[in-house]
């Protein structure tokens, strides 16, 4: 199992988790994602599945939802 945390640009409400959540989930493998709304910021995407997932698959699903995956950003 693999656990990934993404920021999400955009969502404002209840529905915009839904979307988002429903999108993601469709990938292959993906066994749970958990999303915590950040009105006016990004908002954490925490997903859980079988193997890593490719960074441009979950952008794929995020922008499918009407959304923006965060940029990852260096921590040095």
């Amino acid at each position: 199992m693999t656990t990934t945390t993404y920021g999400v640009d955009g969502m404002t409400c209840g529905h915009c988790v839904q979307h988002v959540t429903t999108e993601v989930s469709a990938l292959p493998g993906v066994s749970s994602v958990d999303v915590e709304l950040v009105v006016g910021g990004s908002s954490r995407v925490t997903v859980t599945s079988d193997a890593p997932l490719a960074d441009a698959d979950v952008a794929a699903a995020v922008d499918e939802a009407g959304y923006v995956l965060t940029p990852r950003r260096s921590l040095l």
